[in-house]
């Protein structure tokens, strides 16, 4: 169901994906390199392509709580970013090109990309409306996750990488040219399993936030 702002206006909710390059101004310019990733991975996902919309910063935008989620964790795998994830309404009919779009969602993240830029994990998570504490309980969870996976190494991202384009862990073993049980133990010190299904509960409780946030657009549009 598509609810309706107060000004009759169309809205719809989506989850805003804003990344900022940290030390922009003495670094090379990573934003080209990180938009062609994200479009050759989560292409299909983005009802709107990710674009450059300052010079060191990038947006992205979906109505699928697993890419937006996916999309925040590939990018904070590197330290060159921080990231903010708003979620609420965006404003309908969508423009040609995301820096087009408006909404709460677009202000929710951008509440989100500032607060992160204070924090140590590099990401928050801002929410319309009454989806508020619920968003910023749900980030403490990233963080969570992002904790855990700053002490990977870099043969556990190997591993991660290859099991998360669908290889079991015998063809990895057989890829990385070592034993099953050296595999087996790789996983184990990464805790894979763990953070595999942390992406899934994270992903679910995303998308129950994104209902939330629907609900009180329902409501404030009946009113």
């Amino acid at each position: 169901m598509i609810p309706s702002s107060p000004d009759g206006c169309e809205e719809n909710i989506v989850f805003v994906i804003i990344a900022d390059q940290i030390g922009s101004s003495t670094d090379t310019d990573r934003v080209a390199g990180a938009l062609a990733d994200l479009r050759r991975r989560f292409d299909t996902g983005y009802p709107l392509a990710p674009e450059r919309t300052a010079g060191d910063e990038l947006q992205a935008m979906t109505d699928d709580a697993t890419t937006a989620l996916e999309t925040a964790l590939h990018l904070l795998r590197a330290p060159h970013w921080r990231v903010g994830l708003g979620i609420g309404a965006v404003r309908q009919p969508l423009p040609d090109g995301i820096r087009e779009a408006t909404g709460p969602a677009f202000v929710s993240a951008r509440a989100a990309i500032e607060l992160a830029a204070r924090r140590p994990l590099r990401c928050a998570t801002i929410g319309a409306g009454a989806a508020g504490a619920r968003a910023e309980q749900l980030g403490a969870l990233i963080d969570l996750l992002l904790a855990h996976r700053s002490r990977w190494s870099a043969a556990g991202w190997q591993l991660h990488d290859l099991l998360e384009r669908g290889l079991t862990q015998a063809d990895a073993a057989e890829r990385l040219d070592i034993t099953p049980q050296a595999t087996s133990k790789r996983a184990r010190a990464a805790g894979l399993r763990i953070d595999a299904d942390a992406r899934r509960a994270l992903a679910s409780l995303l998308a129950d936030l994104g209902a939330t946030v629907e609900g009180t657009a329902v409501e404030g549009g009946a009113a």
